[in-house]
């Protein structure tokens, strides 16, 4: 039916109701006296007739979708009819200085329920899922009886093609239970989740509690994941009312979901002030995270950014992806390796950066300790050389990433991190650039990191490999952490080190447990074997050492640690020192040095 036949078809049924409800009201008060005859009761009708039709026009009865109407769009059936019952009684005192109340009430009531139940009506013959075909539809239990929930339980009754079926909600708040929402009974709370399941023949379990965050996901996900079923969540209201994803578009739970900490949530404003319409040049731009800094970056809209790398590859491919997003930005791909000094000033020099991201480095631990030179030459030299060229060229901020590793240091690759950060905060001393590190603790899904070996595990049939039933790690996401370097960028100067607030650390044993539930296999299905500890690993890792932590925070959720700077001579001789040839030698050298607390300590390392 076209809107032109819709209209008149809702102007013809009103305007029967219209007329027809005050001579029934007038009958039932009157039903010995001729109604057609009062002339009170004539003009009446016409004055019903006609005002109701305006105040149709513009609470806009007749150019709604009934069929999916809301108690608010009820509403404004009220507004009209009131409207124009009060208009016929204004008339019926102009001309008789009298109103005939007690038929103008009831036919008020009568205009309400039969103009109100038309319209109902159409809603009814819409939500018609007890003629609906449910046997193929997967039966779900939604967790969260409040507005995201509902919005679910709603969509899901009315989508065209269902592929799901609402059954039962569970809430834990006490004042619902028992209570039905869209005709669904809250059966309990998430205590009640594994018993609800077994009762209702459950297929599906959905988390429709938004405004959820990690702490309360994990705890929620903890009851589900006894029933052994399928676990997703509901999006974000945000996200439904601006029309990026559809109410019905349920994500998987992700192992991040299950950190057991909320997102830290940084001060973009700062960061903008920082960034926009500048130069930026992000190191290790083809890497895990250097690729996310420059996704970050770019929503800011620098004027040039840089990317530069070593990898062709990698570099290719980040270039591509961020020129589909580049608008006003201009992107410079450069393959180039830190460890080429003159290349790196040679860049450094042409473009002038206003803030350099230092992101490359060789990060894994086990692969490094057979190869020290090389952690050596990328770790600290290639920083020594674009640590230097940005306070040769007064670049205003430097930012390194560094890592947790770095704190006593047993293993080459924390050793040449502290030794790169020692760089930088000897460098900060007496230069007009900003000199900052940042450390992580272990980046979920990052290129090396656990995760993707354990997926890979998992793809294979198992086993999963974890080195030790205690080992334990701190973890973020990889936008937390790339967002953690912007606002680094924001805060210091001086050579600081500053600590993201990653909450407790994470059993590894526990990650795998999750990633096996999460990819819908069980213990029993995917065996966990524990390998032992590998060449330099701890078995925890801290984020700063005593003698770097500071009570404060320079910004919520993230720590500063002190400066311990090392004199630039004391350097000198460093350099020197890990010329040497003998790997074993220099491997002692380095932990020694990594590991000194004061210049005094450096020095004695040197002597011997």
């Amino acid at each position: 039916m076209n809107y032109r036949m819709r209209y008149m078809l809702f102007f013809i049924i009103d305007s029967c109701i219209v007329l027809s409800a005050i001579y029934m009201s007038y009958w039932l008060l009157h039903p010995t006296i001729n109604g057609y005859s009062d002339k009170v009761i004539l003009v009446s009708a016409v004055t019903l007739l006609v005002s109701h039709h305006i105040a149709a026009y513009f609470f806009h009865l007749y150019d709604r979708i009934w069929s999916v109407a809301s108690v608010r769009e009820l509403l404004t059936i009220a507004y009209a009819v009131t409207i124009s019952v009060a208009t016929a009684s204004g008339m019926q005192y102009i001309i008789k200085n009298d109103v005939y109340f007690r038929v103008m009430v009831i036919t008020w009531m009568l205009h309400i329920i039969m103009i109100g139940g038309s319209r109902f009506l159409l809603r009814v013959l819409n939500d018609r899922e007890s003629f609906r075909n449910t046997a193929n539809l997967k039966r779900v239990l939604i967790v969260g009886a409040g507005q995201g929930g509902t919005m679910l339980a709603k969509n899901l009754l009315n989508a065209q093609n269902p592929d799901r079926l609402p059954v039962v909600f569970v809430d834990d708040d006490v004042s619902k239970q028992q209570l039905k929402v869209m005709n669904i009974t809250v059966a309990g709370t998430t205590k009640d989740i594994t018993k609800l399941v077994a009762k209702n023949g459950i297929d599906e379990i959905i988390i429709a509690i938004p405004s959820l965050g990690r702490i309360g996901i994990k705890s929620i996900y903890k009851d589900c994941s006894e029933t052994k079923l399928p676990v997703k969540i509901m999006p974000s209201i945000e996200d439904v009312m601006t029309g990026k994803v559809a109410v019905n578009e349920m994500k998987e739970v992700q192992i991040e979901d299950l950190l057991g900490r909320d997102e830290v949530k940084l001060d973009m404003i700062a960061i903008s002030k920082k960034l926009t319409d500048k130069v930026i040049l992000v190191t290790g731009a083809g890497g895990s995270i250097g690729s996310e800094i420059c996704r970050q970056v770019m929503n800011f809209q620098p004027k040039k950014l840089i990317l530069l790398g070593h990898g062709e590859n990698s570099i290719y491919t980040i270039h591509m992806e961020l020129q589909q997003r580049s608008v006003g930005t201009e992107l410079i791909p450069i393959i180039a390796d830190i460890k080429d000094r003159s290349r790196i000033f040679e860049v450094v020099k042409y473009y002038h950066p206003d803030v350099i991201y230092h992101a490359a480095a060789h990060k894994h631990v086990p692969l490094m300790e057979y190869n020290p030179r090389e952690a050596v030459k990328n770790n600290i030299f290639g920083t020594k050389n674009i640590a230097e060229a940005a306070h040769k060229y007064h670049v205003g901020n430097f930012v390194m990433i560094s890592t947790d590793k770095a704190v006593n240091p047993p293993n080459v690759m924390g050793a040449t991190k502290r030794v790169a950060e020692m760089i930088v905060q000897n460098l900060a001393k007496n230069s007009t650039t900003k000199f900052a590190a940042v450390r992580f603790g272990n980046v979920l899904g990052s290129r090396g990191s656990v995760i993707p070996l354990f997926k890979k595990q998992i793809i294979a049939g198992g086993p999963v490999t974890v080195t030790h039933p205690d080992m334990t790690r701190y973890f973020m996401t990889i936008p937390e952490a790339s967002r953690l370097v912007l606002q680094a960028g924001t805060l210091g100067g001086n050579g600081e080190i500053f600590v993201l607030d990653m909450g407790e650390p994470v059993k590894i044993i526990d990650l795998a447990r999750n990633l096996i539930q999460l990819s819908g296999y069980t213990e029993d299905e995917i065996k966990i074997e524990f390998t032992g500890l590998r060449p330099g690993e701890k078995m925890f890792e801290e984020l700063l050492s005593p003698d770097e932590i500071q009570i404060e925070h320079v910004y919520p959720k993230i720590h500063i640690g002190k400066s311990n700077t090392v004199d630039a001579s004391v350097l000198e001789k460093l350099y020197q020192k890990f010329e040497i040839e003998d790997e074993v030698l220099l491997k002692t050298v380095l932990l020694q040095v990594a590991n000194s607390k004061s210049d005094h300590k450096v020095t004695s390392c040197l002597i011997k």
